[in-house]
């Protein structure tokens, strides 16, 4: 891929570009390109300030672009493998298995976790750099960040599923720990969470 000539930042809440609904991408071109390598770039410069975080996905709202590109690392358990798959467009076309509850946090917004159900298994389909659709079926671990990503790109962010729920809240301490928030006094009426 080329180098960039678009410069991007990591969008976060309360910035209004993430509550809004993505494009679908009519033709994968150069912009479609640059957005990839900013996407891909800008979450491994977050990752480098983050000692006990790893960036595992990302969609493209969340640089501020508003089309249906996700990204997701190819191995989550190496922090040196700094490679991803692109999924164009991706859609779940069907959600199986269990509603399983596990910590999601988000690089748009900082330092939050909270405990999210989610489907144990999902069904996707998406298309490549060459615009060939592809289909995949993600269970566990992946299949909470395909749900995760695609809610991205409908507006929808992870602390939504649990809005009204006081004891899914937690916060990263520095040492890499989570500690639960205190919901009525630093979820509740956040404006920054809910702005």
């Amino acid at each position: 891929m080329p180098a960039t000539k678009l410069k991007y930042k990591l969008v976060t809440v309360p910035n209004p570009v993430l509550r809004q609904t993505s494009k679908r991408v009519g033709i994968v071109n150069e912009h479609t390109q640059e957005v990839i390598q900013a996407m891909e770039a800008s979450m491994l410069k977050w990752e480098t300030s983050r000692k006990h975080e790893v960036g595992v996905a990302l969609a493209a709202t969340q640089v501020g672009e508003l089309l249906r590109i996700i990204i997701v690392r190819n191995n989550f358990d190496d922090k040196n493998d700094r490679t991803f798959s692109v999924f164009i467009n991706p859609v779940i076309t069907k959600f199986e298995g269990t509603m399983i509850e596990d910590f999601e946090g988000c690089l748009s917004v900082k330092d939050i976790y909270g405990k999210v159900p989610r489907y144990s298994k999902v069904r996707v389909k998406a298309k490549d750099l060459t615009g060939r659709e592809f289909r995949v079926t993600a269970t566990d671990f992946l299949a909470r960040i395909f749900q995760h990503e695609v809610d991205h790109t409908n507006g929808k962010l992870f602390i939504d599923h649990i809005k009204d729920m006081p004891d899914a809240f937690y916060r990263l301490l520095p040492d890499g720990k989570l500690e639960k928030l205190d919901y009525d006094n630093e979820v509740k009426n956040s404006r920054i969470l809910w702005k």
